[in-house]
């Protein structure tokens, strides 16, 4: 399975040694042949059967700031899912997902979702093998989406995140980083203690040692994508 990067920011220099770009989180999370895009440098898959399916990465960005590349790639993911070509969207990809096929995207009246979630699954699909009632996978986020598109049929979500996995068509949206490591989450926020606050940034480093559901997620998207 050939699989297109839709690359929407980089890590930070000063912490690309922990567990280094997007492109290698991912190629290590879920191996397979890859494909980069970057989006910020205006690169796009001309033709969608370049690859099998694509998965899209989180970015620092909002998918509603006036950018051409976020709107250059709304438009690209209103193809991908006219085409019904399978699609993961993580984080920013969510959003996407949610912003640009009807829904609405806002920063989050739950505030700042860090540390490790735990999701309920409130939708057992096919391709969810073997099935778990509930995911575990690190957060670093402000926006959510908060109003699905129609259609979109919600598969997981918490307190915090009610809508923190849905699916629509063959495109399937994931607020959490599968890709991150522990080690790169503690570094992100240590990084943002001034701008999130040190309570809340203590209280989501105390969560880092608990279990992830990040091979389990792995082996879920695998499944959707073929």
């Amino acid at each position: 399975m050939k699989l297109g990067l839709l690359l929407c920011d980089h890590t930070m220099e000063s912490v690309r040694d922990i567990a280094g770009d997007y492109d290698v989180m991912f190629a290590n999370w879920l191996p397979a042949e890859w494909k980069v895009y970057d989006l910020q440098q205006g690169q796009q898959p001309q033709d969608l059967n370049e690859c099998d399916a694509y998965i899209t990465t989180g970015s620092k960005a909002s998918v509603y700031d006036d950018e051409p590349w976020i709107h250059q790639f709304a438009a690209l993911t209103q193809r991908i899912h006219a085409a019904g070509v399978p699609f993961v969207g993580v984080c920013f990809g969510h959003q996407m997902m949610g912003h640009a096929l009807g829904g609405r995207v806002a920063k989050s009246p739950n505030g700042w979702g860090i540390g490790v979630h735990t999701f309920a699954i409130s939708r057992h699909e096919s391709w969810m093998q073997p099935t778990a009632d509930s995911v575990s996978l690190l957060m670093s986020c402000q926006d959510q989406v908060l109003d699905l598109p129609p259609g979109a049929e919600v598969l997981g979500g918490n307190a915090h995140c009610p809508v923190g996995m849905f699916r629509m068509g063959r495109m399937l949206g994931i607020q959490g980083h599968p890709e991150f490591t522990p080690a790169y989450a503690e570094a992100l926020l240590q990084l943002r203690r001034e701008r999130i606050g040190a309570a809340p940034v203590d209280k989501a480093l105390a969560t880092l040692h608990q279990p992830l559901s990040t091979a389990l997620l792995a082996r879920w998207a695998e499944a959707f994508l073929q």
